[in-house]
């Protein structure tokens, strides 16, 4: 695999999720503006061995660990983004340091700030059951859909690449809807069990 498996466009790509898809800015920002309350679920960080197609982008050997975060984006409490990003170790100790320390925090709150960051264009893939960032996205979900739509990019720091694969949940539909149609009322909570992310990677 490469990265051609992953294109630059997506025809199949419903029209519902094209400006959420298709926007170069920060997400982390965008969902802000659509919710009343956006927090970031942390799932796993460490070293872990990444796909093929992924060590083939980052250049590094398919077999060699890298470093891996995995965080759900949560809007009023519902997740709508599952977000996994890797990088080489040896830039985890340079160029990303600040990756580590990250947290409970958005990874966009870092690329989005520093001046010296600069993205890549963007590549889509329609994700099915067998698809492990599939799975991973969607044990959150009661009802899965039979696709789930992502995109991925890489961000240079220094020379240094990180590779950022977002994968977008029905709920982030929802968004706009839903602070037009409840303006002024409070939002009805659905935090995401404990048992749903914290399985062990598959």
């Amino acid at each position: 695999m490469n990265r051609h498996d992953w294109p630059k466009f997506s025809p199949d790509l419903p029209a519902a999720y094209a400006p959420w898809m298709h926007d170069h800015g920060s997400l982390t920002r965008r969902i802000q503006q659509h919710c009343a309350h956006f927090a970031v679920q942390p799932v796993r960080s460490g070293l872990a061995r990444i796909a093929f197609d992924e060590s083939c982008v980052l250049n590094t050997p398919s077999r060699q660990f890298a470093y891996s975060r995995e965080v759900f984006l949560l809007a009023d409490h519902r997740p709508v983004v599952f977000a996994h990003s890797a990088c080489a170790i040896q830039h985890l100790h340079g160029a990303w340091l600040a990756m580590r320390g990250l947290g409970n925090r958005s990874l966009g709150s870092l690329l989005f700030t520093h001046p010296l960051v600069a993205r890549q264009p963007l590549h889509y893939l329609a994700l099915r059951g067998h698809h492990p960032l599939y799975r991973r996205a969607a044990r959150v979900l009661d009802n899965p859909p039979a696709t789930l739509y992502a995109r991925r990019s890489l961000f240079y720091l220094h020379g240094a690449p990180l590779l950022v694969t977002e994968v977008f949940l029905p709920g982030i539909l929802e968004l706009g809807c839903r602070i037009r149609n409840t303006a002024g009322s409070q939002q009805q909570s659905r935090d995401i069990p404990e048992s749903r992310i914290l399985n062990p990677v598959s």
